[in-house]
């Protein structure tokens, strides 16, 4: 199987950077570190950006706060793709703007929204097409952008139950990493149980904990980078030896035994297809 030639960077998100609980006024993971990555891989500063705030309740803020935080690393060639509907996805405007774009940039807010007004368009299909064979082709997303990579995509959930069935819900994500189910805010909003339940679920796949300001580049499709200043976590259900999933109740406590577990920081390397880490060493400058 050919493997992707594009980079992905799924983003765990950063809110409340300010006083203001609103969301309006929560820009996630604008931290200079994560979106200095973003740039890098996109080419530089002269990339042509295409932001993309479907999942946001209020786009045109959320638009206006990422022209800015591009503006800030020197950005010069950054639109916003205010998509509303599968019609917006089929527009000449749409099509035109991701055939040229060096990198696009889904914002927060709710991934299903991505999913049902972006997924199986014309310019999803041109997504996935220049991803798999175009090196230097960057898709990023913060939070739900992140999190609609994913074929099997957390779409919601509890994260209050600790291991319950039916505290996670699933929904057809993007595709574009199907090996994958992303989560995001994963340490402040405590998604250890919702997580573990969707792996429950798809043990052949792995699941990423992405904590605020860390993000994964991944390259071919397989080898991922953590950058930023917290942990992802990774779960891995490929030794299992019990998993009650499938014969339980909803609402009724679950058990996994042997799951592999690791927690990854600055640096750190994992390789999807042979399930293997590389452990920066600790003398290594932060990136």
């Amino acid at each position: 199987m050919q493997k992707a030639k594009g980079t992905l960077i799924p983003i765990g998100g950063n809110e409340d950077k300010g006083i203001e609980a609103d969301e309006m006024y929560t820009l996630e993971f604008i931290e200079e570190g994560i979106l200095y990555h973003v740039v890098k891989e996109a080419g530089g500063n002269g990339a042509n950006i295409v932001v993309i705030p479907t999942a946001s309740s209020i786009p045109v803020e959320v638009g206006e706060n990422y022209l800015a935080a591009f503006s800030t690393l020197g950005c010069k060639n950054v639109e916003v793709l205010d998509i509303r509907s599968q019609e917006d996805s089929e527009t000449e405007h749409a099509i035109s703007l991701i055939k040229n774009a060096d990198c696009v940039m889904f914002s927060g807010g709710d991934q299903s929204k991505i999913r049902d007004k972006i997924g199986d368009t014309t310019i999803h299909n041109i997504l996935a097409k220049r991803y798999e064979n175009e090196e230097g082709f960057v898709i990023a997303g913060t939070s739900a952008g992140a999190m609609a990579m994913a074929k099997e995509m957390i779409a919601g959930g509890s994260a209050s139950e600790s291991f319950i069935k039916g505290a996670v819900n699933m929904y057809n994500g993007l595709g574009l990493i199907p090996e994958l189910i992303i989560d995001t805010h994963f340490i402040r909003r405590g998604r250890f149980g919702r997580q573990s339940e969707a792996v429950a679920k798809f043990p052949n796949l792995i699941g990423f904990g992405l904590a605020e300001d860390t993000g994964m580049i991944i390259k071919n499709g397989n080898d991922c980078t953590v950058i930023g200043s917290g942990m992802v976590i990774v779960f891995d259900g490929s030794t299992l030896t019990h998993n009650n999933e499938k014969i339980l109740k909803e609402g009724t406590p679950m058990t996994m035994a042997n799951m592999i577990v690791h927690v990854l920081s600055n640096g750190d390397e994992y390789d999807i297809e042979n399930r293997k880490v590389k452990v920066l060493p600790i003398e290594a400058p932060f990136i």
